[in-house]
């Protein structure tokens, strides 16, 4: 008789087989309630961190674009300036004066000898008055690399004399127009001989160059335009 088999049965009932029924704890409902509770709040601060991070870059990007379109707008305006921008000064083309009001003193700053009273009987024949010819002073002798260095005085007659001078070189010129204090007069003119200069450019050559310094000078564009 099996020990399980309970007094007083005799052996009429057996419990057999091999398999036994297994007992398992109830699922506690706190544990479910917190679990729950700890899911819902982990995907609510993802979503947040989420919404934050988008706010973040949409906001810089919205900020980089407007900031774009504001310089954009802003070159815009400026080569539109540029375009209807008669110069840099806004000054009125320059009106030349006559050869005959100008005085024009000749100096040789290289080392050719002669050079100076040649070139003085040249602008002489043009019409300028020849005020002195001669050696340059050692401040400016066999210094002058260009054709020539022309000294002036200052204000809008002095430039145009300046100009006008410089007009009559083939090559390359430097215009200086002297301070107030200046000694030079308007219709004073210091001519320097440079290494640079060969020869008075033709009537042709000078007309040209007198209407391209007679234009004020474009106005610088900005870049991009």
């Amino acid at each position: 008789m099996s020990m399980l088999t309970p007094p007083g049965m005799g052996g009429k009932y057996r419990v057999t087989g091999n398999q036994y029924p297994r007992m398992r704890r109830p699922r506690s409902r706190i544990r479910i309630v917190t679990v729950l509770v700890t899911t819902v709040a982990v995907l609510g601060l993802a979503g947040w961190g989420t919404l934050q991070l988008v706010d973040v870059f949409g906001g810089d990007a919205a900020a980089k674009g407007k900031a774009a379109q504001a310089a954009n707008a802003s070159k815009e305006r400026a080569c539109k300036a540029v375009a209807t921008s008669p110069g840099t000064s806004g000054t009125k083309p320059i009106v030349y004066p006559e050869p005959g009001q100008l005085t024009v003193n000749v100096y040789n700053a290289t080392a050719k000898s002669g050079l100076a009273k040649k070139t003085a009987d040249q602008l002489a024949a043009r019409g300028f008055k020849i005020g002195t010819f001669g050696n340059a002073d050692p401040e400016y002798d066999r210094k002058v690399k260009v054709a020539a260095l022309l000294l002036g005085g200052s204000g809008t007659k002095a430039e145009a004399a300046l100009k006008l001078v410089g007009a009559q070189f083939k090559g390359t010129t430097t215009l200086k127009p002297a301070g107030p204090k200046s000694k030079h007069a308007a219709g004073t003119v210091d001519l320097m001989l440079g290494k640079g200069f060969t020869t008075l450019a033709s009537d042709k050559n000078v007309k040209k160059n007198l209407v391209l310094l007679a234009k004020p000078s474009p106005a610088p564009r900005p870049a991009g335009c």
